[in-house]
């Protein structure tokens, strides 16, 4: 998921993204030390991923971003 795509996230979707790839880097890291980890290069893309997440998650929290409200109806 590129930045721009992260940006147009609210909050709550935000969240629930980081969730899904903090559990799939757990799992990466679990093939990775039983040796059966296909593509190593993915687990940098986690944590990368997690980052821009994370540092989405803390301009909302230090005011930099605000809430966008909801348009979908």
């Amino acid at each position: 998921m590129k930045m721009q795509e992260i940006q147009d996230l609210t909050k709550g979707e935000i969240e629930l993204h980081l969730s899904d790839e903090v559990e799939e880097l757990y799992n990466l890291r679990f093939q990775h030390a039983m040796h059966q980890l296909d593509n190593p290069i993915r687990l940098r893309y986690v944590r990368k991923e997690i980052a821009r997440l994370k540092t989405v998650l803390h301009e909302y929290a230090i005011g930099i971003r605000t809430q966008k409200e909801s348009t979908k109806e």
